[in-house]
């Protein structure tokens, strides 16, 4: 009865047992840390346009166009269950479309064993700030926020907003469009 396959067979439930056991409690020895930091933004240039989008139905909406400045240090979010950051920028605002718009503006992944101590001046969005209409010009709540999600080795993927936020208007008019002939 006890054949090579039926003993292979209970050695390997034992192992995965095991191990499902320790990885179980690697997570649980950082499931309580709260992964905090304070972050310090600040907008440098503030721009809004009216252009046509072309990818809907040629309506004119407003795109922002903003430069910011950021610190932060983060290597204290990093621990032996810490795999990696991933960090992203939102812009957050009301307008009479929506009552609620989050924008990603920029992002980026900060790898174990890279520097996490950002010190960025004068950095450009990496995406388009759009709005679906003309909710940006004039707009004077405009909050940026940084937040990471913590990849871990083992356990589960958490959200942190980061502590410190920055809120900044945009201007009444319109920026001149430069057109090429």
């Amino acid at each position: 009865m006890n054949t090579f396959f039926s003993r292979s067979n209970a050695l390997l439930a034992f192992t995965l047992s095991v191990l499902a056991a320790l990885t179980f409690l690697c997570f649980l020895s950082t499931y309580f840390r709260a992964y905090q930091a304070d972050v310090a933004l600040k907008t440098v240039t503030v721009v809004v346009k009216n252009v046509p989008d072309y990818s809907a139905n040629r309506e004119m909406n407003d795109l922002g166009y903003i430069t910011f400045d950021l610190e932060a240090d983060l290597t204290s979010l990093f621990n032996w269950n810490v795999k990696q950051l991933f960090l992203y920028l939102t812009a957050e605002y009301q307008s009479s479309n929506n009552k609620l718009n989050q924008v990603v503006l920029w992002d980026k992944i900060i790898r174990r064993g890279e520097s996490a101590i950002l010190n960025y001046s004068g950095l450009n969005t990496k995406y388009y700030f759009w709005d679906d209409g003309k909710g940006l010009v004039g707009n004077k709540n405009v909050t940026l926020t940084l937040s990471w999600n913590v990849v871990p080795n083992a356990g589960h993927l958490p959200n942190i907003f980061g502590d410190g936020g920055h809120s900044f208007k945009f201007p009444l008019d319109y920026a001149p469009s430069v057109r090429s002939h």
